[in-house]
């Protein structure tokens, strides 16, 4: 529990609170992020990392509170990400994030938040350049059902010079900008070192070539997220998505989390067939809105 009391760092909303969480507010949000710890993965791996101290953060994390209990958050940096948000709490969210200069150039979570956040942010902030509204949200968390491809292996740091390229291609491809753009690329290929360095990185290398890789994006001790899978162009239609990704749910179910989860365009009907292979399900829908 959490008592907003007197605070001028609060915007009073109806009929709740919403004020900037930190340190002293990590067992209640944990307990917020436990309501459903798979789908919260993101901020809940953002809250055990940095305590939710600001400096580590890169931003913040919003909690909305009623009758003095914390019942939703907002991770609010880059990523905009609404967590067990109701449409009071989105509603009080874009009230709050109005009256401020958008940091964000992603909103992402469950798509019936980013609806209602959307709804009243979308005269400020809009247009979007890109709107996902049906992305399916999978989670496996028992053996893959098809054999895993045993060239699959973690990626190591005298093969991130190989694994870039492959990263900033599957980013572009699937973002439609490149990560490189503006000056990005420093912060990028930092970011896939520190993935490589963490030991989630996983990849597929033949002949100085990337054939398949797979990165963990965010762990808890409940739950782990993939992203940025990839197969090479001349590699597609031989399977080699799904036995790539099921080297990499044995890896994750063995040593990271007991739970795997990703989210994936509904549209990608190649990806999805490879994930339902696997023995992926949908638990959600996710969203995403970028900037």
């Amino acid at each position: 529990m959490v008592s907003p009391g007197p605070d001028a760092d609060r915007t009073q909303t109806r009929p709740g609170v919403v004020r900037v969480l930190g340190p002293a507010d990590l067992p209640a949000a944990l307990a917020v992020l436990e309501a459903d710890p798979v789908t919260n993965v993101f901020a809940d791996y953002r809250s055990r990392i940095t305590q939710l101290d600001q400096r580590w953060l890169g931003g913040q994390m919003w909690g909305y509170i009623e009758d003095s209990a914390l019942v939703s958050l907002c991770h609010v940096g880059a990523n905009l990400v609404p967590v067990q948000a109701g449409e009071n709490a989105c509603a009080a969210f874009a009230e709050r994030a109005l009256s401020q200069r958008r940091l964000s150039s992603t909103i992402v979570g469950p798509a019936e938040s980013v609806r209602w956040l959307w709804r009243d942010l979308a005269d400020a902030w809009g247009p979007a350049r890109d709107e996902r509204w049906d992305q399916p949200h999978l989670v496996i968390s028992t053996p893959p059902l098809v054999a895993a491809d045993p060239g699959v292996r973690r990626t190591t740091p005298e093969e991130v010079d190989t694994l870039y390229p492959a990263c900033v291609a599957m980013y572009t491809e699937e973002v439609g900008v490149s990560p490189e753009a503006d000056g990005g690329r420093n912060l990028y290929r930092a970011r896939v070192t520190q993935l490589v360095n963490k030991g989630w990185s996983f990849s597929r290398i033949e002949g100085g070539k990337v054939v398949f890789k797979a990165e963990i994006a965010c762990a808890s001790p409940l739950a782990c997220q993939v992203q940025g899978v990839y197969v090479d162009p001349e590699h597609r239609g031989r399977g080699v998505g799904a036995s790539g990704m099921a080297a990499v749910v044995a890896y994750a179910l063995a040593e990271i989390a007991p739970a795997v989860s990703l989210y994936v365009n509904a549209h990608n009907a190649p990806a999805r067939a490879a994930y339902a292979k696997v023995g992926f399900s949908q638990t959600a829908t996710f969203s995403t809105l970028m900037f």
